[in-house]
């Protein structure tokens, strides 16, 4: 059974740093694309960035966020940087292996004074 399970929310003031966590258990990572989503409350789930042979940010993270993985320790990280308060979200995981999304249950970043 795969589980994905994200760390490293909090809250933090604007231009500070976070960095989070996505671990994949019971399967192998491999190259299968993992991703990184944002939804910020009242809008609709956005991609961030996704990691597989390639890398890809979205507009408004490119420059700011790293995204990286660790096949062996099967993780993912996204490194948050210069953070804005409308960066501020539940960020989730998600694996796509054979044709099925495995989603967490999210971490949530604040980004307020």
């Amino acid at each position: 059974q795969v589980q994905v399970v994200e760390s490293g929310g909090g809250q933090v003031q604007p231009g500070g740093s976070l960095n989070l966590s996505c671990v994949i258990s019971g399967r192998s990572l491999d190259d299968y694309p993992v991703g990184w989503f944002r939804q910020a409350p009242g809008k609709e789930r956005e991609g961030v960035s996704c990691i597989s042979s390639t890398i890809r940010y979205a507009d408004f993270v490119k420059g700011r966020f790293t995204i990286s993985r660790d096949i062996a320790k099967k993780t993912v990280d996204l490194q948050m940087n210069s953070l804005k308060p409308e960066d501020t979200a539940a960020y989730y995981c998600k694996l796509y292996r054979y044709g099925i999304d495995y989603w967490g249950k999210g971490t949530l970043v604040t980004v307020s004074s």
